[in-house]
């Protein structure tokens, strides 16, 4: 069998490893830590994976002095969880906006992703009750046609369900997740999108072409100032921000039809000497905060700190990343895999829409409003990715 020495996340598909796909998800929602409970072959996992970083983010890896189980695993990583953190499976992937679950209000423990329009009678059933979990179905028990969810397994969890871990080895599915949906603490968010699991051979088989195809995305490039925040002129501190109307629902609507998301901004404030390149870090990276508590996410920011009129000489030139070049966009281009025939750029000046034009994508300028129901009425349902 292809697990008798390789861990079943490590198993090859599409060319790469299938935990390479759950660490590029986590990756793109803009978590900075990615902790890896490994039992059988773990020094493999260590190996590939231990500290290791994927831009911003990075992974450790915890073994198991001994089995545990999928709860009594998380006893063993105790000392590294923070008081609310994701918890995902290792050998299944769910198109899903994990930051979504991160909205729910009012007292719960665990809030679990769900999977709609799941056909067949390999998976057991979800019975969600006004966003609450009632119950599970065992395989065969429920209805095959896709009308009830499936668990998805990936799960926001409170660090306070380690109390409900009484005994080790503890199998999470059996012994915690049917007490919590019985004592109302487990809420479930149900969503279509794209979902496999590689834990039997035909779905192993289908996932060699469908994982790199779900990894083929229509993007929006973004502009910022003007576009996500108003413009204000050389904006570089976040208590100068003022959010342009519908701007993070705009993100989160692109997140959840499955588009990347990437701004792309001018800062020619850099090369005249109003702030430094770090103000452009420190200010994006709090936007990206600010973007995550609201259930949404930037995959990427680019910004051109050049001007050839610039005071700072080491920032004084043109560049091709300065828009209407379309330098930032074809850089994102080569580092994710976009689909150019389905996305788009959003600015509010011409040379914006020069920039998407020079990169082959469509360019729509943006002259106020709301963001949201701008995109709305100009993203065809075409271009939006396959869910």
């Amino acid at each position: 069998m292809l697990t008798d020495s390789t861990p079943k996340p490590l198993l090859e598909v599409g060319g790469r490893p299938f935990l390479d796909y759950l660490v590029h998800e986590a990756r793109r929602f803009g978590l900075s830590r990615l902790t890896l409970l490994s039992g059988y072959q773990s020094g493999e996992i260590e190996r590939h994976y231990d500290g290791k970083r994927f831009g911003q983010l990075a992974v450790e890896v915890v073994p198991e002095p001994e089995p545990a189980g999928t709860a009594g695993a998380l006893v063993n990583a105790a000392g590294r969880l923070d008081e609310t953190f994701f918890l995902l499976n290792g050998d299944s992937y769910f198109d899903f906006n994990w930051l979504s679950l991160a909205t729910a209000n009012g007292d719960w423990t665990m809030h679990a992703a769900l999977a709609s329009g799941i056909e067949g009678s390999r998976y057991g059933r979800v019975r969600l009750d006004r966003g609450r979990v009632r119950g599970f179905q065992e395989k065969g028990q429920g209805s095959s046609t896709g009308d009830e969810p499936i668990n998805a397994g990936i799960y926001l969890v409170k660090r306070q369900v380690i109390d409900l871990i009484k005994s080790v080895p503890c199998s999470l599915e059996r012994e915690i997740l049917p007490g919590l949906a019985e004592r109302g603490q487990l809420l479930g968010t149900a969503a279509r999108g794209s979902f496999i699991d590689i834990g039997i051979p035909e779905d192993f088989a289908r996932a060699q072409e469908l994982l790199p195809s779900f990894m083929q995305r229509p993007a929006a490039f973004l502009d910022r100032d003007g576009i996500l925040n108003r413009d204000d002129g050389y904006v570089h501190k976040a208590e100068d921000i003022v959010w342009i109307d519908g701007a993070m629902d705009a993100v989160r609507w692109l997140n959840e039809q499955g588009f990347y998301v990437f701004v792309i901004t001018n800062q020619g404030g850099v090369a005249h000497g109003y702030y430094e390149e770090q103000h452009v870090h420190d200010l994006h990276d709090w936007m990206q905060q600010e973007m995550q508590r609201h259930g949404a996410h930037i995959d990427a920011f680019e910004h051109c700190p050049f001007h050839p009129e610039g005071v700072v000489e080491r920032y004084r030139q043109d560049s091709e990343f300065r828009k209407p070049q379309p330098g930032m966009i074809l850089k994102l281009q080569r580092e994710w895999t976009t689909d150019p025939e389905r996305s788009f750029v959003v600015g509010d000046r011409d040379s914006d829409v020069e920039a998407a034009i020079a990169a082959g994508v469509a360019g729509y300028k943006f002259e106020g409003g709301n963001l949201w129901k701008f995109l709305r009425e100009r993203v065809s349902l075409r271009a939006m990715a396959p869910r």
